[in-house]
């Protein structure tokens, strides 16, 4: 499997902040309103809006529109491409890069 390391990487900028990890530990339970997720914040709602368009510009999280509401969950699909990704890139593999014979230097 060839590993898109862009993919990856803006998927794991997008986790990288400790709030965002939360928001994710949070619609573990299921789909929730913007304004039930802020209550677990002490910051505003435009920066809730902030982490929640870096978390849906990755695919982490989506979002459905109710009249004036927001209500988000978890992509299952990409974060298992994430969580499928991760464990790639640190288990050994046949296909690893690292051993990939033709990209040696060292010889």
């Amino acid at each position: 499997m060839k590993q898109n390391y862009d993919d990856g990487a803006k998927n794991i900028k997008a986790i990288s902040d400790a709030n965002r990890l939360k928001i994710i530990d949070i619609l573990s339970c299921g789909e929730k309103c913007a304004c039930d997720i802020l209550e677990h914040f002490e910051f505003t709602q435009p920066t809730l809006s902030h982490h929640m368009k870096v978390l849906m510009e990755s695919g982490i999280v989506k979002c459905r529109k109710e009249g004036l509401w927001s209500y988000y969950s978890l992509d299952n699909n990409n974060c298992n491409k994430l969580i499928l990704f991760l464990m790639n890139l640190t288990t050994e593999k046949d296909e690893c890069i690292c051993k990939d014979k033709t990209k040696c230097e060292c010889k």
